[in-house]
Protein backbone atom coordinates (compact mmCIF):
# COMPACT_ATOMS: atom_id res chain seq x y z
CA UNK A 1 0.00 0.00 0.00
CA UNK A 2 3.08 2.46 0.97
CA UNK A 3 4.46 1.26 -2.54
CA UNK A 4 1.64 2.14 -4.52
CA UNK A 5 0.56 5.32 -2.48
CA UNK A 6 4.60 6.91 -2.23
CA UNK A 7 6.66 5.76 -4.56
CA UNK A 8 9.17 4.40 -2.49
CA UNK A 9 11.69 2.42 -4.68
CA UNK A 10 11.52 5.15 -7.04
CA UNK A 11 12.54 7.53 -4.46
CA UNK A 12 15.58 5.67 -2.89
CA UNK A 13 13.75 5.21 0.66
CA UNK A 14 12.31 2.69 2.73
CA UNK A 15 8.44 3.07 5.18
CA UNK A 16 11.35 2.57 8.35
CA UNK A 17 13.38 5.66 7.42
CA UNK A 18 10.05 7.64 5.98
CA UNK A 19 9.01 7.01 9.28
CA UNK A 20 12.08 7.90 11.45
CA UNK A 21 12.05 11.24 9.16
CA UNK A 22 8.13 12.03 10.26
CA UNK A 23 9.29 11.92 13.81
CA UNK A 24 12.45 13.93 13.59
CA UNK A 25 10.12 16.56 11.65
CA UNK A 26 7.89 16.33 14.09
CA UNK A 27 9.63 16.57 17.10
CA UNK A 28 11.65 19.84 14.97
CA UNK A 29 8.45 21.71 14.91
CA UNK A 30 6.46 20.23 18.00
CA UNK A 31 7.21 23.90 19.63
CA UNK A 32 4.78 25.26 17.59
CA UNK A 33 2.23 23.46 19.91
CA UNK A 34 2.63 25.80 22.90
CA UNK A 35 4.10 29.00 20.66
CA UNK A 36 1.33 29.37 18.44
CA UNK A 37 -1.60 29.54 21.01
CA UNK A 38 0.82 32.05 23.67
CA UNK A 39 1.11 34.00 21.35
CA UNK A 40 -2.42 34.13 19.91
CA UNK A 41 -3.37 34.33 23.40
CA UNK A 42 -1.43 36.62 24.69
CA UNK A 43 -3.54 39.40 26.30
CA UNK A 44 -1.41 42.31 24.71
CA UNK A 45 -2.65 40.53 21.85
CA UNK A 46 -5.42 38.53 20.49
CA UNK A 47 -6.86 37.42 23.43
CA UNK A 48 -7.82 34.11 21.97
CA UNK A 49 -8.79 31.33 24.10
CA UNK A 50 -5.79 29.14 24.83
CA UNK A 51 -6.94 25.69 24.67
CA UNK A 52 -8.88 26.09 21.43
CA UNK A 53 -6.02 27.75 20.05
CA UNK A 54 -4.09 24.63 21.13
CA UNK A 55 -6.59 22.09 19.43
CA UNK A 56 -6.88 24.68 16.41
CA UNK A 57 -3.06 24.48 16.13
CA UNK A 58 -2.51 20.60 16.85
CA UNK A 59 -6.03 19.62 14.02
CA UNK A 60 -4.89 22.52 11.09
CA UNK A 61 -0.91 21.52 11.22
CA UNK A 62 -2.75 17.11 10.60
CA UNK A 63 -4.62 17.72 8.29
CA UNK A 64 -2.90 20.27 5.77
CA UNK A 65 0.33 18.16 6.28
CA UNK A 66 -1.14 14.70 5.73
CA UNK A 67 -2.99 16.53 2.84
CA UNK A 68 0.44 17.29 1.18
CA UNK A 69 1.87 13.81 1.50
CA UNK A 70 -1.09 12.23 -0.05
CA UNK A 71 -1.81 15.03 -2.01
CA UNK A 72 1.30 16.12 -3.44
CA UNK A 73 3.63 13.59 -2.21
CA UNK A 74 6.04 15.96 -0.52
CA UNK A 75 8.24 14.96 2.92
CA UNK A 76 6.66 19.00 3.85
CA UNK A 77 4.97 19.19 7.13
CA UNK A 78 2.34 22.04 7.31
CA UNK A 79 1.70 24.20 10.86
CA UNK A 80 0.44 28.04 11.58
CA UNK A 81 3.87 30.19 10.74
CA UNK A 82 5.82 31.94 12.79
CA UNK A 83 5.82 35.73 11.93
CA UNK A 84 2.17 35.46 10.99
CA UNK A 85 0.69 34.38 13.60
CA UNK A 86 2.81 37.19 15.80
CA UNK A 87 1.29 39.70 12.76
CA UNK A 88 -2.03 38.28 13.49
CA UNK A 89 -2.26 39.04 17.27
CA UNK A 90 -0.07 41.87 17.35
CA UNK A 91 -1.49 43.65 14.26
CA UNK A 92 -4.16 42.78 12.50
CA UNK A 93 -6.42 42.24 15.35
CA UNK A 94 -5.87 45.98 16.23
CA UNK A 95 -6.00 46.92 12.77
CA UNK A 96 -9.31 45.26 12.31
CA UNK A 97 -10.82 46.95 15.64
CA UNK A 98 -9.60 44.33 18.06
CA UNK A 99 -11.65 41.41 16.71
CA UNK A 100 -9.66 38.10 16.61
CA UNK A 101 -12.41 36.92 14.69
CA UNK A 102 -12.34 39.50 12.00
CA UNK A 103 -8.36 38.55 11.73
CA UNK A 104 -9.67 35.25 11.31
CA UNK A 105 -12.17 35.86 8.49
CA UNK A 106 -9.58 38.23 6.59
CA UNK A 107 -7.30 34.59 6.73
CA UNK A 108 -9.88 32.72 5.76
CA UNK A 109 -10.17 35.05 2.52
CA UNK A 110 -6.08 35.01 1.98
CA UNK A 111 -6.81 31.60 2.11
CA UNK A 112 -8.82 31.50 -0.80
CA UNK A 113 -7.18 33.65 -2.39
CA UNK A 114 -4.17 31.51 -2.48
CA UNK A 115 -6.30 29.08 -3.75
CA UNK A 116 -7.31 30.47 -6.81
CA UNK A 117 -3.87 31.89 -7.14
CA UNK A 118 -2.38 28.47 -6.83
CA UNK A 119 -4.67 27.15 -9.84
CA UNK A 120 -3.95 29.67 -12.56
CA UNK A 121 -0.94 31.80 -13.62
CA UNK A 122 -1.60 34.50 -11.36
CA UNK A 123 1.09 33.30 -8.71
CA UNK A 124 4.36 33.40 -11.44
CA UNK A 125 3.02 36.86 -12.21
CA UNK A 126 3.34 38.04 -8.74
CA UNK A 127 6.63 36.00 -7.83
CA UNK A 128 8.33 37.65 -10.40
CA UNK A 129 7.16 40.97 -9.91
CA UNK A 130 7.99 41.38 -6.66
CA UNK A 131 11.83 42.20 -6.42
CA UNK A 132 13.88 39.22 -4.61
CA UNK A 133 15.88 41.72 -2.18
CA UNK A 134 12.50 42.87 -1.01
CA UNK A 135 11.42 39.51 -0.20
CA UNK A 136 14.36 38.69 1.59
CA UNK A 137 14.20 41.87 3.63
CA UNK A 138 10.43 41.00 4.40
CA UNK A 139 11.52 37.76 5.64
CA UNK A 140 14.26 39.12 7.92
CA UNK A 141 12.21 41.72 9.42
CA UNK A 142 10.08 39.27 10.49
CA UNK A 143 12.59 37.16 12.05
CA UNK A 144 13.52 40.69 14.19
CA UNK A 145 9.61 41.39 15.03
CA UNK A 146 9.42 37.72 16.30
CA UNK A 147 12.25 37.82 18.26
CA UNK A 148 11.59 41.36 19.61
CA UNK A 149 8.28 39.70 21.10
CA UNK A 150 9.74 36.57 22.80
CA UNK A 151 12.67 39.23 24.34
CA UNK A 152 9.14 41.91 25.56
CA UNK A 153 7.48 38.70 26.53
CA UNK A 154 9.78 37.52 28.55
CA UNK A 155 10.68 41.02 30.70
CA UNK A 156 14.18 41.17 29.25
CA UNK A 157 12.92 43.86 27.10
CA UNK A 158 10.19 46.67 28.97
CA UNK A 159 9.02 50.17 28.36
CA UNK A 160 11.24 53.04 29.17
CA UNK A 161 10.00 56.12 29.31
CA UNK A 162 12.63 58.05 28.76
CA UNK A 163 14.01 55.73 25.62
CA UNK A 164 10.92 53.74 24.82
CA UNK A 165 12.89 50.76 25.22
CA UNK A 166 15.07 49.01 27.31
CA UNK A 167 16.22 45.96 29.30
CA UNK A 168 14.18 44.66 32.22
CA UNK A 169 15.46 43.25 35.73
CA UNK A 170 18.11 40.57 34.83
CA UNK A 171 17.67 39.33 38.71
CA UNK A 172 14.20 38.77 38.09
CA UNK A 173 14.13 34.57 38.37
CA UNK A 174 11.53 35.00 35.13
CA UNK A 175 13.32 36.74 33.17
CA UNK A 176 17.05 34.84 34.24
CA UNK A 177 14.63 31.54 33.45
CA UNK A 178 14.21 33.00 30.21
CA UNK A 179 17.71 33.99 28.83
CA UNK A 180 18.84 30.30 30.40
CA UNK A 181 16.54 29.35 27.94
CA UNK A 182 17.93 31.26 25.20
CA UNK A 183 21.44 30.07 26.15
CA UNK A 184 20.78 26.50 25.92
CA UNK A 185 18.83 26.91 22.86
CA UNK A 186 21.09 28.21 21.44
CA UNK A 187 23.98 25.83 22.56
CA UNK A 188 21.42 22.89 21.13
CA UNK A 189 21.65 24.36 17.59
CA UNK A 190 25.24 24.86 17.83
CA UNK A 191 25.45 21.48 18.21
CA UNK A 192 23.48 20.95 15.01
CA UNK A 193 20.52 18.88 17.07
CA UNK A 194 17.80 19.11 14.62
CA UNK A 195 14.81 19.45 17.81
CA UNK A 196 16.77 22.08 18.92
CA UNK A 197 13.77 24.26 19.53
CA UNK A 198 11.83 22.32 20.92
CA UNK A 199 14.40 20.20 23.50
CA UNK A 200 15.09 23.63 24.55
CA UNK A 201 11.58 24.55 25.06
CA UNK A 202 10.99 21.44 27.36
CA UNK A 203 14.45 21.73 29.46
CA UNK A 204 13.38 25.52 30.16
CA UNK A 205 9.94 24.07 31.44
CA UNK A 206 11.07 21.57 33.36
CA UNK A 207 13.93 23.96 35.17
CA UNK A 208 10.86 26.85 35.49
CA UNK A 209 9.13 23.86 36.99
CA UNK A 210 12.05 22.92 39.63
CA UNK A 211 12.39 26.28 40.72
CA UNK A 212 8.58 27.36 40.98
CA UNK A 213 8.13 24.09 43.15
CA UNK A 214 11.44 25.67 45.44
CA UNK A 215 9.17 28.61 45.88
CA UNK A 216 10.34 30.81 43.37
CA UNK A 217 7.60 33.27 41.71
CA UNK A 218 6.43 33.54 38.11
CA UNK A 219 7.68 30.12 36.98
CA UNK A 220 5.35 27.76 35.38
CA UNK A 221 3.64 25.31 37.77
CA UNK A 222 3.08 21.40 37.63
CA UNK A 223 0.13 20.40 35.12
CA UNK A 224 -3.01 19.63 36.69
CA UNK A 225 -2.57 16.25 34.65
CA UNK A 226 -0.92 14.38 31.65
CA UNK A 227 -3.54 13.38 29.43
CA UNK A 228 -6.55 14.90 28.58
CA UNK A 229 -9.47 14.83 25.96
CA UNK A 230 -11.93 17.47 27.46
CA UNK A 231 -11.80 20.32 24.69
CA UNK A 232 -13.53 23.29 24.15
CA UNK A 233 -13.88 25.21 20.19
CA UNK A 234 -15.12 28.28 20.57
CA UNK A 235 -12.87 29.53 17.57
CA UNK A 236 -14.44 26.66 15.59
CA UNK A 237 -16.23 28.88 12.50
CA UNK A 238 -15.70 32.44 14.56
CA UNK A 239 -14.53 33.75 11.36
CA UNK A 240 -18.25 33.78 9.77
CA UNK A 241 -19.11 36.28 12.95
CA UNK A 242 -16.33 38.51 11.56
CA UNK A 243 -16.61 39.08 8.28
CA UNK A 244 -18.96 42.10 8.95
CA UNK A 245 -16.14 43.79 11.13
CA UNK A 246 -13.35 42.76 8.38
CA UNK A 247 -15.04 44.16 5.29
CA UNK A 248 -15.99 47.64 7.62
CA UNK A 249 -12.45 48.31 8.13
CA UNK A 250 -10.56 50.18 5.79
CA UNK A 251 -7.55 48.09 6.48
CA UNK A 252 -9.38 45.08 5.20
CA UNK A 253 -7.42 44.78 2.08
CA UNK A 254 -3.96 45.50 3.25
CA UNK A 255 -4.61 43.06 6.24
CA UNK A 256 -5.24 40.18 3.97
CA UNK A 257 -2.89 41.38 1.31
CA UNK A 258 -0.28 40.70 4.42
CA UNK A 259 -1.27 37.47 5.59
CA UNK A 260 -1.59 36.60 1.38
CA UNK A 261 2.13 37.60 0.86
CA UNK A 262 3.74 36.17 3.98
CA UNK A 263 2.02 32.89 3.33
CA UNK A 264 2.70 33.24 -0.12
CA UNK A 265 6.25 33.74 -0.06
CA UNK A 266 7.06 31.36 3.02
CA UNK A 267 5.76 28.62 1.04
CA UNK A 268 7.43 29.17 -2.08
CA UNK A 269 10.90 29.42 0.11
CA UNK A 270 10.27 26.68 1.84
CA UNK A 271 9.42 24.42 -1.08
CA UNK A 272 12.66 25.51 -2.90
CA UNK A 273 14.53 25.23 -0.06
CA UNK A 274 13.64 21.39 0.58
CA UNK A 275 13.11 19.91 -2.38
CA UNK A 276 16.74 20.84 -3.55
CA UNK A 277 17.93 18.47 -0.80
CA UNK A 278 16.17 15.82 -2.58
CA UNK A 279 15.01 14.29 -5.55
CA UNK A 280 11.54 16.63 -6.16
CA UNK A 281 13.25 18.58 -9.27
CA UNK A 282 12.79 17.35 -12.71
CA UNK A 283 15.21 17.49 -15.79
CA UNK A 284 14.18 21.60 -16.69
CA UNK A 285 14.76 22.11 -12.86
CA UNK A 286 11.46 22.66 -11.71
CA UNK A 287 9.52 21.14 -8.86
CA UNK A 288 7.30 17.89 -9.47
CA UNK A 289 3.62 18.59 -8.18
CA UNK A 290 4.50 21.82 -7.39
CA UNK A 291 0.61 23.35 -7.98
CA UNK A 292 -0.52 20.43 -5.81
CA UNK A 293 1.95 21.42 -2.65
CA UNK A 294 0.67 24.83 -3.12
CA UNK A 295 -2.82 23.81 -3.05
CA UNK A 296 -2.34 21.37 0.22
CA UNK A 297 -0.90 24.62 1.60
CA UNK A 298 -3.74 26.89 0.55
CA UNK A 299 -6.14 24.39 2.15
CA UNK A 300 -4.77 24.20 5.24
CA UNK A 301 -5.07 28.12 5.80
CA UNK A 302 -8.70 27.97 4.99
CA UNK A 303 -9.01 24.25 7.40
CA UNK A 304 -7.11 26.72 10.15
CA UNK A 305 -9.17 29.93 9.55
CA UNK A 306 -12.56 27.55 9.95
CA UNK A 307 -10.65 25.98 13.25
CA UNK A 308 -9.46 29.19 14.75
CA UNK A 309 -6.04 29.67 14.04
CA UNK A 310 -3.65 32.12 11.65
CA UNK A 311 -2.50 31.15 8.68
CA UNK A 312 -0.94 27.58 7.99
CA UNK A 313 2.07 27.63 6.28
CA UNK A 314 5.18 25.34 4.92
CA UNK A 315 7.34 24.52 7.66
CA UNK A 316 11.16 25.49 6.91
CA UNK A 317 12.13 22.81 9.74
CA UNK A 318 10.74 20.15 7.14
CA UNK A 319 14.61 19.89 5.79
CA UNK A 320 15.39 18.15 9.27
CA UNK A 321 13.33 15.16 8.43
CA UNK A 322 15.16 15.44 4.88
CA UNK A 323 17.55 15.42 6.05
CA UNK A 324 17.37 12.03 7.72
CA UNK A 325 16.20 10.32 4.34
CA UNK A 326 12.74 11.49 4.08
CA UNK A 327 12.07 11.52 0.53
CA UNK A 328 7.98 11.54 0.08
CA UNK A 329 4.47 12.12 1.27
CA UNK A 330 4.85 9.52 3.92
CA UNK A 331 7.17 10.83 6.15
CA UNK A 332 4.28 14.54 6.14
CA UNK A 333 1.65 11.57 7.03
CA UNK A 334 3.91 10.18 9.54
CA UNK A 335 4.12 14.13 11.21
CA UNK A 336 0.47 15.10 10.87
CA UNK A 337 -0.59 11.80 12.65
CA UNK A 338 1.62 12.62 15.47
CA UNK A 339 -0.12 15.82 15.82
CA UNK A 340 -3.17 14.13 15.93
CA UNK A 341 -1.48 11.95 18.59
CA UNK A 342 -0.39 15.17 20.40
CA UNK A 343 -3.70 17.02 21.32
CA UNK A 344 -4.35 13.99 23.97
CA UNK A 345 -1.44 16.10 26.00
CA UNK A 346 -2.87 19.46 26.46
CA UNK A 347 -2.33 20.02 30.30
CA UNK A 348 1.40 19.09 29.64
CA UNK A 349 1.44 22.07 27.05
CA UNK A 350 -0.57 24.37 28.78
CA UNK A 351 1.37 25.17 31.61
CA UNK A 352 4.06 26.35 29.52
CA UNK A 353 3.89 30.02 29.97
CA UNK A 354 5.89 33.24 27.82
CA UNK A 355 8.99 33.07 29.70
CA UNK A 356 9.54 29.60 28.40
CA UNK A 357 8.37 30.20 25.06
CA UNK A 358 10.15 32.87 24.67
CA UNK A 359 13.57 31.41 23.65
CA UNK A 360 12.13 29.47 20.76
CA UNK A 361 10.47 32.95 19.46
CA UNK A 362 14.20 34.75 19.67
CA UNK A 363 16.15 31.80 18.02
CA UNK A 364 13.39 31.54 15.48
CA UNK A 365 14.15 35.10 14.80
CA UNK A 366 17.85 34.47 14.52
CA UNK A 367 17.18 31.68 11.51
CA UNK A 368 14.92 34.03 9.71
CA UNK A 369 17.20 37.09 10.06
CA UNK A 370 19.87 34.95 7.82
CA UNK A 371 18.15 35.72 4.90
CA UNK A 372 19.98 39.31 5.27
CA UNK A 373 22.64 37.48 3.79
CA UNK A 374 20.85 37.38 0.77
CA UNK A 375 19.84 41.00 -0.02
CA UNK A 376 22.84 42.82 -2.51
CA UNK A 377 23.45 45.57 0.09
CA UNK A 378 25.68 47.58 -2.28
CA UNK A 379 22.83 47.52 -4.46
CA UNK A 380 21.11 51.39 -2.87
CA UNK A 381 17.41 50.30 -3.96
CA UNK A 382 17.62 47.15 -2.40
CA UNK A 383 19.61 48.83 0.69
CA UNK A 384 17.07 51.67 1.28
CA UNK A 385 14.19 49.25 0.69
CA UNK A 386 15.47 46.77 2.63
CA UNK A 387 16.26 48.47 5.55
CA UNK A 388 13.44 50.27 6.10
CA UNK A 389 11.18 47.91 5.98
CA UNK A 390 12.71 46.08 8.32
CA UNK A 391 13.05 49.20 10.78
CA UNK A 392 9.49 50.24 10.27
CA UNK A 393 8.78 46.80 11.05
CA UNK A 394 10.75 46.41 14.43
CA UNK A 395 9.97 50.33 15.47
CA UNK A 396 6.28 50.42 14.91
CA UNK A 397 5.49 47.09 15.99
CA UNK A 398 3.77 46.30 12.57
CA UNK A 399 4.41 43.42 9.76
CA UNK A 400 1.68 45.75 7.78
CA UNK A 401 3.34 48.69 7.82
CA UNK A 402 6.93 47.84 7.46
CA UNK A 403 6.18 45.81 4.55
CA UNK A 404 3.96 49.16 2.94
CA UNK A 405 7.08 51.41 3.59
CA UNK A 406 9.47 49.45 1.76
CA UNK A 407 7.43 48.86 -1.49
CA UNK A 408 6.47 52.73 -1.02
CA UNK A 409 10.47 53.68 -0.56
CA UNK A 410 11.34 50.77 -3.29
CA UNK A 411 9.06 52.38 -5.67
CA UNK A 412 10.40 56.39 -4.70
CA UNK A 413 13.93 54.91 -5.45
CA UNK A 414 13.32 53.55 -8.68
CA UNK A 415 11.94 56.49 -9.93
CA UNK A 416 14.37 58.94 -8.98
CA UNK A 417 16.75 56.64 -10.50
CA UNK A 418 15.83 56.91 -13.90
CA UNK A 419 13.91 53.24 -13.33
CA UNK A 420 10.31 53.65 -12.86
CA UNK A 421 9.32 51.26 -16.33
CA UNK A 422 11.36 48.48 -14.26
CA UNK A 423 9.00 48.47 -12.38
CA UNK A 424 5.98 46.46 -12.77
CA UNK A 425 2.57 47.41 -13.03
CA UNK A 426 1.12 45.63 -10.44
CA UNK A 427 3.95 46.70 -7.73
CA UNK A 428 3.04 50.52 -8.34
CA UNK A 429 -0.87 49.26 -7.82
CA UNK A 430 0.44 47.68 -4.60
CA UNK A 431 2.58 51.06 -3.54
CA UNK A 432 -0.79 52.85 -4.13
CA UNK A 433 -3.00 50.76 -1.83
CA UNK A 434 0.01 50.91 0.77
CA UNK A 435 0.40 55.34 0.55
CA UNK A 436 -3.59 55.05 0.72
CA UNK A 437 -3.33 52.69 3.74
CA UNK A 438 -1.36 55.42 5.73
CA UNK A 439 -3.27 58.71 3.93
CA UNK A 440 -6.47 57.01 5.80
CA UNK A 441 -5.22 55.00 8.24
Amino acid sequence: MFEKLFKLSSKGTTVKVELLAGLTTFLTMAYILAVNPGLLSNEFGAGMPFQSVFLATALSSALATIIMGLYANYPIALAPGMGVNAFFSFTAVSMLGGSWQAGLAAVFVSGLLFLVISVTGIRKMVINAIPKNLKLAIGAGIGFFIAFIGLQNAGIVVNNDAVLVGLGDLTSPAVLLAVFGILVTFALLARKISAGVFYGLVITAVVGVIAGLAGVEGMPSLPTAVVSFNFDMPTFGAFITGFDELFASPSAVLVIFTFLFIDFFDTAGTLVAVAGKTNLIDEKGELENVDKALMADAVGTVAGAVLGTSTVTSYIESAAGVGVGGRTGLTAVTTGVLFILSIAFFPVLAVVNATVTAPALVVVGVLMAQQLGGIDWEDFVAATSGFIAIITMILSYSIADGIATGFIVYGVVMAAGGKAKEVKPIIWVLITIFVLHFVFK
